[in-house]
């Protein structure tokens, strides 16, 4: 039970591959429909979803992917032309297909018979039955309306013995081959031993086919896709259809397939005896192959090709569970720490073979946490490729033309960051189209095409990745936020404000300048949980626009949730975590220098000025700053600054722990860590601290205070 379990779920796992596959074609075919390469991709993509579900039980899929696969059929043979009327059909399906493979039991019926007569409308093949079992297994002529450029291809097909306890069922793919065409199908049954000594969980069978069809070669090679690598096959050409059609003796046959030398049966005709009678009496050629050749006789048609040794999907990869990888991922983080202890242990001690072993040991878990990383990276792209289908759904239903283009898709984030992301990008570029993206008047007046442009990229910076959203839209109205804004009391009237204040104000909860209700936006729901999911994943989000020309949406975020590399510092008596991806150098403040810089918080270093945040002040840490500080310099956005702490620790691992429910407000710390000593130290959000900082001090400052975190104490 637990076998056929696991068989589902790699099937499943499978179809959701294909069913990416296939959009992403049908999306390409939207645009270039004259493609004869995506045309295949479409229709290899149904064949092998509707012959791997008739595989593994997905009969009511199978049925259903025969009629999209028919229609595909039909564009390849220039029976049907690919316009916007078949694309959207078949990604309609898709979306059918989809529900019968995740919950087979609750798919809509009906909307799958109102799909499948709308292909069958384009097709023309009307409401008769299509089941892939409803080919008969007689020999003889063509069927009425059978295709007459059809080929027939003798298949030999041995399997291995060991196929069926890998979940494959060989009568299923002898169904597959009825439907596809006139098929002739004889079993070969002379390995099947005694009862006795019959293994019920093997294959002893063997089967010679003839297939009739007008299908395509590659379309047969797919049947056998799966078990190419469990199996001895064979397929060839007996009867092409430029030929004519010649009745072969039984002779012919059994010399032309291998199964009898020219010379043993020249000798057996000498006896002028019944050629098959004689050929089993004397033991040359067993009764089941004579019966083989018979029926290959008496059938004359065209059989679409099977591929013999197709690679093993299993060669190249293995799927592992989400939540194993998630496991291994907290083992790592929890080696790391008590190598930290290790270390520290070691450190404090005299004995060389302890602190040498500490040192291997912490080598070998830093390797292990970079491959575990690895391992949990994906490409971008993965989620990328999603968002065309919801640009090419939006764009007919609010029936304008718009037109998404990528970048940095290869760019990799951790998988746990790329799972948190689909929602609000989708929100992002859902309102791009809606908000963004004018109509065709209006962006004809404005000069511009009349198919809108959104660009979605991702780029890697330092150990963050910055995704952008731009579109070439009307941009944001600064002036309907403000008026928003005063109404709603985000802003008194008059108020100064700076662009960027401005455009944040949208991610402020029920916020939204639009004066109507649509299916797609203008409840002022969804901006602030763009903003909340971005910062969850410690990430920042920043909108930059320009009337009537378009906006940007900046959204920065951490490579991974899991483990960095951080610098350890001590202010005061508590010790902070600086992620090393942040920081740029390190320099010592000297009180000469503390005195030169006369109060203003600035160092000059190599000629260029930097700002810099007593972190003792700013964390209201009592006490006495030691008589030489350090300065940590960091980048945050486009500029530097220096944090000024007492001492540097030391380069450190850190297993990032989430923040309690009670401190998750508190977005100047991105998480905590846990030392080797078993205390904790606070993991610094720089961009948030930096931002904090100007805002204490902006406050102080309008209440004629002396900010104390530039100053001297």
């Amino acid at each position: 039970m637990g076998g056929a379990l696991d068989h589902t779920a790699t099937f499943r796992q499978e179809a959701a591959d294909l069913l990416v596959q296939l959009e992403g074609a049908l999306l390409d075919l939207a645009d270039r429909p004259g493609d004869r390469d995506l045309v295949d991709t479409v229709f290899r993509a149904l064949h092998t979803l509707k012959g791997s579900g008739a595989m593994f039980g997905f009969d009511a899929l199978a049925s259903f992917a025969h009629d999209m696969e028919s229609a595909f059929d039909c564009v390849r043979n220039g029976k049907l032309a690919v316009g916007a009327e078949l694309v959207n059909l078949t990604l309609a399906a898709l979306d059918h297909i989809r529900a019968l493979v995740d919950s087979p039991g609750t798919a809509d019926q009906v909307r799958g018979d109102v799909l499948r007569a709308s292909f069958r409308e384009l097709t023309g093949t009307g409401f008769r039955a299509e089941s892939r079992g409803d080919a008969p297994a007689s020999t003889g002529g063509l069927r009425d309306g059978e295709d007459r450029t059809a080929a027939t291809y003798r298949i030999r097909f041995r399997p291995g013995r060991e196929v069926m306890r890998f979940g494959t069922n060989p009568l299923l793919l002898l169904d597959e081959l009825r439907g596809l065409g006139r098929c002739a199908v004889t079993a070969i049954t002379d390995d099947i031993p005694p009862l006795e000594d019959l293994d019920p969980t093997a294959c002893y069978a063997a089967w010679d086919i003839l297939l009739t069809s007008g299908r395509p070669q590659a379309e047969i090679e797919d049947v056998f896709i799966f078990v190419a690598d469990q199996a001895a096959l064979k397929i060839e050409v007996v009867l092409d259809p430029a030929e004519e059609s010649a009745a072969k003796r039984v002779g012919e046959i059994l010399v032309e397939r291998g199964d009898i030398a020219t010379e043993a049966l020249a000798d057996t005709l000498d006896k002028q005896e019944r050629l098959g009678n004689l050929l089993v009496r004397e033991g040359k050629v067993s009764p089941s192959l004579v019966k083989s050749a018979l029926v290959e006789q008496r059938h004359l048609n065209r059989v679409a090709q099977g591929r013999p040794g197709a690679p093993s999907s299993a060669a190249t990869g293995i799927r592992v569970p989400a939540e194993r990888l998630d496991a291994l991922m907290d083992q790592v983080g929890e080696l790391v720490i008590a190598h930290a202890r290790l270390a520290q242990a070691a450190s404090a001690g005299e004995d060389m073979g302890l602190k040498s072993v500490a040192e291997e040991i912490g080598r070998l878990a830093s390797g292990l946490r970079d491959t575990t990383m690895g391992i949990r990276m994906l490409p971008i792209g993965t989620l990328f490729g999603k968002f065309r289908r919801v640009v090419h759904d939006l764009s007919i239903e609010l029936g304008k033309t718009v037109e998404l283009t990528m970048s940095g898709e290869e760019t990799e984030l951790d998988k746990t960051v790329i799972e948190n992301l689909n929602d609000p990008l989708i929100h992002l570029i859902r309102n791009a189209v809606d908000h963004g993206i004018e109509d065709a008047e209006t962006r004809a007046a404005r000069g511009k095409p009349p198919a809108g442009s959104v660009h979605l990229a991702a780029v890697h910076s330092g150990a963050q990745v910055l995704i952008t959203i731009s579109d070439d839209g009307g941009g944001m109205d600064g002036a309907a936020i403000r008026a928003k804004a005063e109404e709603r009391g985000l802003l008194a009237p008059g108020q100064e404000a700076s662009e960027s204040e401005l455009f944040a104000l949208v991610f402020q909860p029920g916020f939204s300048t639009s004066q109507r209700v649509t299916g797609v936006s203008g409840r002022g729901v969804g901006m602030d949980v763009v903003k909340r999911a971005i910062d969850a994943l410690r990430g920042t989000i920043d909108i930059a626009s320009t009337p009537e020309q378009g906006s940007v949406i900046t959204c920065r975020l951490p490579l991974t949730l899991a483990i960095i590399d951080g610098l350890l510092v001590r202010v005061g008596g508590n010790r902070y975590v600086i992620p090393l991806s942040a920081i740029e150098e390190c320099v010592e403040l000297t009180p000469g220098q503390d005195q030169r810089s006369g109060g203003r918080s600035f160092l000059n270093i190599r000629d260029a000025i930097v700002p810099f945040l007593r972190l003792r002040a700013l964390f209201n840490d009592g006490g006495t700053a030691e008589r030489f500080q350090k300065v940590v310099i960091v980048a945050s956005g486009e500029e530097r600054v220096g944090l000024v702490v007492d001492q540097v620790v030391g380069q450190y691992q850190t297993v990032i722990k989430s923040l309690s429910k009670l401190h998750r407000e508190v977005r100047e710390f991105s998480g905590a860590t846990i030392l080797g000593d078993g205390t904790v130290a606070l993991i610094l959000d720089v961009p948030h601290i930096v931002a904090f900082a100007q805002k204490r001090e902006e406050r102080l400052k309008a209440a004629g205070i002396a900010s104390p975190v530039g100053e001297q104490e």
